[in-house]
């Protein structure tokens, strides 16, 4: 009997341990219950996710179509265009430029001119200038050498009349 006495006990202690460890999980093992949360809320965020991801690569896909079908083409075009209006604009100032420089180029060559001109001119003028000083400076000492002539003849007769006047 005594044999049959422990399996009598532990034969009715299993169904509480049985009982005891369901209690147990349901009142304190919360793993099945946080990850079937977690599990849902995976499930939940992904498919946001997805949907948002989803929605922002279609606008993104539609923004870089329409750019490509419509903006670049006007950009290029308006682009193309106002090159070659400022091509044609440079152009044409360049050759407004060039025909200045001519211009300029023409007008000192003919102040150049004018001052070669001028300075010959001037050079012939003093050149008659110094010779009408010769000529009048050659005339001056004429004069002066007659007018000592004159000085020494009259002093030599002075002296004349005088010596007639100191015999006495």
């Amino acid at each position: 009997d005594r044999r049959r006495e422990p399996l009598a006990a532990g034969s009715l202690l299993h169904p509480i341990i049985k009982e005891a460890g369901e209690i147990h999980s349901r009142l304190l093992d919360h793993r099945p219950v946080i990850q079937g949360e977690i599990r849902y809320f995976i499930k939940e965020f992904e498919e946001k996710r997805g949907l948002r991801e989803l929605r922002v690569l279609e606008n993104l896909k539609n923004t870089i179509c329409e750019t490509n079908e419509h903006t670049l083409p006007k950009c290029e075009q308006a682009m193309h265009d106002n090159v070659n209006e400022t091509f044609k604009r440079l152009q044409a100032v360049n050759i407004r430029i060039r025909r200045l420089q001519e211009k300029e180029h023409e007008e000192k060559k003919l102040q150049a001119d004018k001052l070669v001109a001028g300075e010959e001119k001037r050079v012939a003028q003093w050149e008659t200038f110094m010779k009408e000083q010769e000529a009048k400076r050659a005339e001056v000492d004429e004069e002066h050498r007659k007018a000592m002539q004159r000085l020494r003849e009259q002093y030599a007769n002075m002296e004349k009349e005088l010596a007639k006047y100191v015999s006495f």
